[in-house]
């Protein structure tokens, strides 16, 4: 596990599962706003890592030791909480892009299908934008292990809200 959550993103080592360009990197800033929100959460306990982000999506990852049921198969719960996750921070971004610094973003729905499950290695989460309104934000969270199979399809809703 790494000690650093937040990755700067690098095209030339797009995830597995990725199916656009990643992202411009991450300014220092947010970097370090994410870094410091993720402390003590069930993102760090988890080992999830940010690998890119926008308000148009973004890739996380996690590792499958861990977060496995008995059986010793990846925890679908654990796999909805990558999805959620990854789609959150980029609802995040989304809510500070149309309603400005100090919005916020939470989520509303989650719907989940897992279609084969893990137990080893990394996951990767692939969130790809299915409505950027100004008030919701939905994504499209494909779950893939290293070898590029795809485990489950996840639907994130989220509110966007304006600074209080």
């Amino acid at each position: 596990m790494s000690d650093q959550r937040i990755r700067p993103a690098d095209p030339a080592t797009a995830p597995v599962g990725a199916t656009e360009a990643a992202p411009a990197p991450l300014d220092a800033r947010l970097a370090a706003q994410l870094e410091a929100s993720f402390a003590g959460t069930l993102v760090e306990r988890l080992g999830m890592e940010v690998l890119t982000l926008s308000p148009s999506g973004g890739t996380m990852r996690m590792p499958v030791a861990g977060s496995t049921q008995p059986a010793g198969l990846l925890h679908g719960g654990a796999t909805i909480a990558l999805a959620e996750s990854i789609a959150s921070v980029a609802a995040l971004l989304r809510a500070r892009e149309v309603h400005g610094e100090g919005a916020q973003a939470v989520g509303t729905s989650v719907s989940a299908l897992h279609h084969r499950s893990a137990r080893e290695g990394w996951v990767t989460a692939t969130c790809t934008p299915r409505h950027l309104g100004r008030q919701v934000a939905s994504y499209l969270v494909d779950v893939h292990d290293e070898a590029g199979t795809l485990l489950s399809t996840i639907t994130v809703a989220t509110q966007l809200l304006p600074p209080r």
